[in-house]
């Protein structure tokens, strides 16, 4: 039986701290890790967890649009760290509500035994949640504001 990667993690190897203030230290931020981060990167995480939902296509899309809305802020306060983590909530947003369009009750594994569950038994109003999200986050990435930013701050940071 295939076991999920995450029942050996070791989070005392894991990069991201919660006890981290990101915007204090960007420098600890790690750029261009997927969703590595984004429910622990404070205080990012504080701020765009209130605005993340996607049980609904308007619920969805309220959610990304006011996301997307605190990236282009923290683009315009020269804020990468801000920036990336906004466009890494609109990213899980698309991830997320995948899950529960693939799997009921977005549990790809059964919580007893850890097999994998019966995919396609979710609920398919969430594929359409999911394209919203895709959209805002694709948007997100094309803004060449972000894309300069994120290359001045691998120059700096690495």
């Amino acid at each position: 039986m295939d076991e999920p990667s995450y029942l050996d993690f070791d989070k005392t190897k894991y990069a991201w701290k919660p006890d981290v203030d990101y915007r204090e230290h960007p420098e600890l931020y790690l750029a261009g890790k997927g969703e590595q981060g984004v429910l622990i990167c404070e205080p990012y995480k504080g701020e765009l967890v209130p605005l993340w939902r996607f049980k609904t296509p308007d619920i969805a899309r309220e959610s990304s649009q006011a996301i997307y809305k605190r990236f282009l802020a923290y683009l315009r306060e020269g804020d990468f760290v801000g920036a990336d983590m906004a466009r890494k909530f609109l990213q899980m947003g698309f991830t997320r509500s995948r899950w529960y369009t693939n799997y009921k009750g977005g549990r790809k594994y059964d919580a007893i035994d850890k097999h994998q569950l019966e995919r396609d038994t979710g609920d398919p109003a969430n594929a359409e949640s999911s394209r919203i999200f895709f959209d805002a986050w694709k948007k997100a990435e094309a803004r060449p504001a972000h894309a300069k930013m994120k290359a001045e701050w691998k120059e700096k940071y690495g």
